[in-house]
């Protein structure tokens, strides 16, 4: 498919189509490129490769055919100009801000996101003289507030994780481009399957592709979208020189599962809307967290910015951390583990796991309690998933 056809498909058609260009052997399925350098016609071509004055292929740390097709891809799903890959969805983060941002920059942060994003904040990017701000995901005002006239980018996710709070993207894009600054969305819990921040006025999103875009717990990567300028001269450039790359291999695994994407996200939705209902109901829960409930406090902003509630939820059970551990040990057939996004349904206890590395205040404000417990809902019949849930909430009644 060429890049000027893109406009004329939906998204289930670029999800299996885009991005790629057949071989002379005039294959159906994308090939895989599993080689670290390019060969030249001569010393002329490879000055102007390494120089930028001839496209094309250098070396696999920053240019591959595979993986080049895997952001092509992507880039048209979330209706960007540009995608860079990387290692993981962290490096994703990572290569951001390390190209965009200066000593002395100022970042406003959610402080809803995912708890090594905050690690990352507050451990390393500080040690670099960037200064971070976190703030209420839901709260514009606490936003406002916390601009200063060195901030140069907000960051969120949404829905977050694991309380899923979502946050209003287009107030906040027009109160980043009010104060010269960017917005940067996680987009990895909604997928352009059920959320286009780009089209809600974001300037860049970010994608742990381990998750949904994966789907099936194989591989790691991350990926970053926008604009042309943006993510091509401060993304790649700095993903050029630093290495922080995506293996050929997960690139062309990435590729496979953006082909189910569009099906596998409703049926996720569907089963965790399903699961949520049910939990909402459980007497052993004390509150359940997700987009598609009416008693959401977002709810009415999820039904107008995203197209589906998604996979993840998490819910409070009665009791403490004593009570949700044994919840978990009492399951037979979820997986117990913190990768979320996958066919297999899985749980974990947030506050000793994912967020299990800030301090116990952040975690307080964050709304991260010891009876908070996430489950991403997978695939399986959600009557087992209930069932199987069922045989630890049932010890707390």
């Amino acid at each position: 498919m060429a890049d000027n056809e893109i406009e004329l498909y939906e998204l289930e058609t670029l999800a299996i189509r885009a991005g790629y260009e057949q071989t002379h052997e005039q294959e159906n399925s994308e090939a895989i490129f599993p080689t670290s350098s390019f060969r030249y016609q001569s010393a002329q071509q490879a000055a102007d490769r390494f120089g930028g004055v001839e496209q094309g292929n250098v070396y696999s740390r920053f240019t591959n055919p595979t993986v080049r097709t895997f952001e092509k891809r992507l880039a048209a799903l979330e209706q960007g100009e540009a995608c860079v890959a990387t290692a993981s969805g962290m490096s994703a983060i990572l290569s951001t801000f390390m190209g965009l941002l200066e000593s002395g920059d100022h970042i406003v942060s959610s402080q809803s996101v995912f708890g090594t994003t905050q690690v990352l904040f507050n451990k390393y990017l500080k040690k670099f003289g960037v200064e971070i701000t976190f703030v209420s995901q839901t709260d514009l005002t606490d936003w406002q507030q916390a601009i200063q006239p060195n901030t140069k980018a907000l960051f969120l996710e949404s829905p977050s994780n694991p309380l899923t709070e979502v946050a209003d993207i287009t107030a906040l894009a027009a109160l980043a481009h009010q104060n010269d600054a960017l917005l940067v969305v996680d987009n990895c819990f909604c997928t352009p399957a059920l959320q286009k921040p780009l089209t809600l006025g974001a300037d860049i999103v970010i994608h742990s592709a381990t998750k949904f875009l994966d789907g099936q717990g194989r591989v790691i990567g991350g990926a970053v979208v926008g604009s042309e300028a943006i993510v091509e001269e401060a993304v790649r450039g700095f993903l050029r020189t630093a290495g922080p790359t995506m293996s050929t291999f997960n690139a062309w695994v990435f590729l496979k599962g953006l082909e189910t994407l569009s099906i596998r996200m409703e049926a996720h939705c569907q089963r965790a809307q399903q699961l949520a209902e049910w939990l909402n109901q459980h007497d052993a829960v004390e509150g359940v967290f997700y987009p598609g409930l009416s008693s959401h406090p977002q709810y009415a902003l999820a039904k107008r910015q995203q197209t589906g509630a998604g996979g993840l939820l998490s819910f409070r059970v009665k009791g403490g951390q004593q009570e949700a551990w044994k919840v978990i040990d009492a399951t037979k057939m979820v997986s117990i583990t913190a990768n979320l996004g996958d066919v297999k349904t899985s749980i974990t206890h947030p506050a000793t796991t994912t967020h299990g590395r800030i301090s116990p205040e952040e975690r307080a404000k964050s709304g991260i309690t010891d009876n908070l417990l996430r489950v991403s809902v997978g695939l399986e019949s959600v009557e087992d998933i209930k069932a199987d849930l069922e045989r630890g909430l049932s010890q707390l009644v």
